[in-house]
């Protein structure tokens, strides 16, 4: 096993001792799951879908984890400047490709969310969260710095653009996510309590109107408070797996939902997680998701960057609210909603999109000897 002394100072070296190794660890430890549930979901997958060979799932699968770990380590040897121009590159490449969906995205489900390119297929707002939260923080950090750039009205017009282009799809819950990581950096960046309320409340009525345009979201809202309407056949599914997982589940490959579920290897694999490897496996997932953020929060503490506060903030809001999301819907603790389960579910570009995230996230928290790189 390789050896890095503490004063090697190499890039590797320099690297290996100031970036968050538990951290990391952790995030490894989550992708360990996702290969573990995705070759026991593949088989299953293959044969509903039709047209793939067994593993085909599972191979793809491999691949975009070993991708995304690299790409994890790779944006985490950068340092705060470079996040930052890597984030607003890559915002403004996502409004170009968001804009794209509406016009030669093919139509999924009623929704025009995904682009083919060189025959891989990508969501394109996938990108733009993780890349909105850097470059929002940085506009807000620059308003704070009082150096004459009005960063919250940049922030803002920038956050406009981003849910125009991802209601005009539709995608309320991607909208809904970035709003709300958007809400808690300006809370955060000194905005006051009442024009808070006053954007909690906007929210609101947001809600309340996508109800009565979207009849999928009507469906999905309806059908979490009333039994009788709407289709209830996945969540009555994913909540006998757990029943049937208990505490020690039935063993990897074992279980059943995973041939009963559409969205078994996407968004309902955390029901293959509570059938095939029980309760105590499944409170392991979320104490890891647990740990990542908290771990992070933990870092800011001592942090005197309010760019590094803002982005960090903005990138573990949506690690965080993404997994709760997804193991929410799972449970039947909130209405439905397509989202991936970070680093865990099938899905090339959610998963990238993620490893750019908290690889942004373990570059801006690593330790630096000198002062803060932000204006």
């Amino acid at each position: 096993m390789m050896q890095l002394a503490r004063n090697d100072t190499s890039v590797l070296g320099r690297w290996w001792w100031t970036v968050d190794r538990w951290t990391l660890a952790a995030l490894i430890t989550l992708m360990g799951f996702g290969t573990v549930l995705i070759m026991a979901v593949s088989p299953a997958a293959a044969a509903r879908i039709g047209g793939l060979e067994v593993f085909q799932l599972a191979q793809r699968q491999f691949v975009f984890l070993i991708l995304g770990l690299a790409l994890v380590i790779a944006v985490s040897l950068l340092d705060s400047r470079s996040v930052r121009r890597l984030a607003i590159l890559g915002l403004a490449g996502s409004y170009i490709l968001l804009a794209a969906t509406l016009l030669i995205g093919p139509e999924i489900k009623g929704a025009t969310r995904w682009l083919s390119l060189g025959g891989f297929s990508f969501q394109p707002s996938e990108f733009a969260k993780p890349c909105f939260a850097v470059g929002a923080a940085w506009m807000l950090a620059c308003q704070k710095a009082e150096n004459g750039v009005p960063g919250q009205w940049i922030a803002g017009g920038m956050w406009l653009l981003l849910v125009g282009l991802l209601l005009a799809q539709p995608d309320l819950g991607q909208s809904i996510v970035v709003t709300a990581v958007w809400g808690l950096q300006l809370f955060l960046a000194g905005l006051s309590l009442t024009l808070v309320a006053a954007l909690a409340a906007l929210g609101v009525f947001g809600l309340a109107g996508a109800y009565f345009m979207y009849p999928h979201v009507a469906a999905r809202i309806d059908g979490f408070f009333d039994a009788g309407a709407g289709d209830r056949y996945q969540i009555e599914r994913s909540i006998e797996a757990f029943s049937r997982g208990g505490l020690l589940g039935r063993g990897p490959g074992e279980g059943s939902v995973k041939a009963q579920l559409p969205d078994a290897h996407s968004d309902f694999i955390f029901a293959v997680a509570g059938e095939e490897l029980g309760l105590i496996a499944c409170l392991a997932i979320v104490a890891l998701f647990a740990f990542i953020v908290l771990r992070g929060f933990t870092h800011l503490l001592q942090e005197d960057s309010i760019f590094v506060l803002l982005a960090c903030t903005g990138l573990l809001g949506q690690f965080g609210l993404q997994a709760l999301i997804n193991m929410g819907s799972t449970l039947h603790l909130i209405p439905t909603k397509g989202m991936t389960l970070p680093f865990i579910s099938y899905g090339g570009s959610s998963l990238l999109a993620l490893a750019l995230g908290m690889g942004m996230v373990l570059a801006l928290t690593r330790r630096r000897a000198g002062p803060g790189e932000i204006p």
